[in-house]
């Protein structure tokens, strides 16, 4: 409930409800315009706030002329203070305070969060402050914001990293440790970490080991695009055998009553069937260059004793205890008191083993948790056109709109608008959800965790990752996993009906 503008005692809810508009008829007879002009006159408010969200977006695109900007002033900042005869240590500690706020504009995960400003402007003139309080504070749920970044600062510790590389080495030794023997279990194994320990801590793991095992090696251009863009493809699928650690389920799961069965049994198996389909595919193309590579890398065992001399073992109960408290944080995921708690007693427990701990870093998870709190700030705001939208779509359609939307924005807001249209079929559900997980790969910005790894793996390749080329590189494996997701039969069963069902029967 939100206070009405100009101070008024009478209480109205806030964001408008959809049955509040009077549109049914035009609704059942598929006048989507005529519905979205009547809901714009019935509350001009919808227009700016939707522009707002729009904007949001465009600026997603422009992040990088941000960066590069902010880059060129530190350069002529720091040519000039030579100059004038500074010392190397006052250029590094006395940046250009713009060229700080314009690399701040340029964080991909801060965007929607900067924007939120500009929503709050809008919302208070037309309304008033409470109002824009009482929807912060009242309607918008952040728990799964929150849940992101304590599971990925927990999978991003040294000794998860170490078991990790450990299992993916096992596999990897079927194949003599040879460049190609890791890069299929790197880009099979690593994806599936998704659904037990967050994408953003799967495309960690992932991104830095192919840089280890793969990237050194200096592939062809052709090869190392093809390979970050099945990453990043096979890292946004690769989530979905479990409900609580991609943050496009995540979106979904608690709305819709999407179950760890539920998503195993319609989604998982198919993710898998098709990470395998695309890792062979890419494998036989690139057959001959793995076989150049593996000549140049030398011997598959000094590979091998690259990876394990990188650190010190962890020990055993020490890893046992990490594995601990993700399990705590997993089951109590709904629950930010108690999961935020179990945190900090995590950060005692890395303080007092230090010894066998790499530094507990907060900044890439609190972007990302930064990020899907602005997002689900700015989708609880645009039911008002995504519900008609979305709903006069067929599945196909719907799908494949979703897939193209999701190369555009985040694929979790996808999945998070899709929640709020209303009577959602099971099956239109099941096409949203799977259109936005394939198209994860298609650009940087199409999945949350996509910027970490193109952090970690940029520096191969010259001038920066090319978005078009990336694009090029995550096209077949986008198309196989669509095709995997809308082409294998099988009936899906909608949760919460067998869940009113038997309940039925049972009373």
């Amino acid at each position: 409930m939100a206070f009405a503008g100009g101070g008024a005692a009478e209480t109205l809810p806030f964001p408008t409800p959809l049955d509040a508009y009077g549109d049914a008829d035009l609704i059942k007879r598929g006048e989507i315009m005529a519905v979205l002009s009547n809901r714009v006159g019935h509350s001009p408010f919808n227009l700016f706030v939707s522009l707002i969200f729009l904007f949001a977006i465009i600026h997603t695109f422009f992040a990088g002329k941000f960066t590069g900007i902010a880059e060129k002033m530190e350069h002529m900042h720091a040519d000039q203070m030579r100059a004038e005869g500074k010392s190397e240590e006052d250029i590094e500690h006395n940046p250009p305070v713009l060229s700080e706020m314009l690399h701040f504009f340029g964080e991909v995960e801060a965007i929607f969060g900067i924007w939120v400003l500009a929503l709050a402007a809008v919302t208070i003139s037309f309304f008033d402050w409470n109002t824009f309080k009482n929807y912060i504070a009242y309607t918008v749920n952040y728990t799964e914001p929150m849940f992101v970044v304590v599971i990925m600062a927990l999978a991003s510790t040294r000794p998860i990293m170490q078991l990790a590389k450990r299992i993916m080495g096992i596999f990897a030794s079927l194949g003599k440790h040879s460049p190609g023997a890791w890069w299929l279990s790197i880009l099979t194994l690593a994806p599936l970490l998704g659904s037990f320990i967050t994408e953003p801590a799967a495309m960690t793991i992932g991104a830095m080991l192919l840089a280890e095992q793969f990237y050194r090696l200096k592939p062809s251009s052709k090869l190392a695009y093809a390979t970050i863009g099945i990453l990043f493809v096979n890292v946004s699928v690769g989530g979905t055998i479990t409900h609580f650690a991609a943050p496009p389920v995540l979106m979904v799961a608690s709305p819709w009553g999407w179950t760890l069965s539920f998503m195993a049994i319609n989604f998982g198996w198919k993710a898998l069937l098709g990470i395998v389909i695309s890792n062979i595919l890419y494998f036989m193309i690139f057959k001959n260059e793995f076989a150049q590579l593996a000549t140049l890398s030398g011997s598959g065992v000094t590979a091998e004793k690259n990876v394990e001399q990188a650190e010190d073992p962890v020990p055993i109960w020490i890893t046992f205890v990490h594995i601990l408290f993700m399990g705590w944080t997993v089951l109590n995921a709904h629950y930010p008191p108690i999961f935020i708690g179990g945190f900090l007693f995590f950060l005692g427990f890395a303080l007092a083993t230090k010894a066998h701990q790499s530094h507990v870093s907060l900044k890439s998870p609190l972007l990302v948790g930064f990020f899907l709190a602005g997002l689900v700030t700015h989708g609880g705001m645009q039911a008002w056109w995504i519900a008609p939208v979305l709903g006069s779509l067929g599945d196909i359609p719907l799908m494949l709109t979703a897939a193209v939307l999701t190369a555009f924005n985040d694929n979790a807001a996808i999945t998070f608008l899709s929640t709020l249209v209303p009577e959602f079929s099971i099956s239109a559900k099941y096409a949203v959800v799977a259109g936005a997980v394939t198209g994860g790969g298609l650009t940087v910005i199409a999945n949350a965790p996509n910027p970490a790894g193109q952090s970690i793996l940029s520096k191969f390749f010259p001038g920066g990752v090319s978005p078009a080329k990336l694009l090029l590189g995550a096209l077949i494996p986008t198309i196989i996993l669509g095709l995997v997701f809308m082409a294998v039969p099988q009936e899906v069963h909608d949760p919460q009906k067998l869940e009113n069902n038997t309940a039925v029967v049972s009373e």
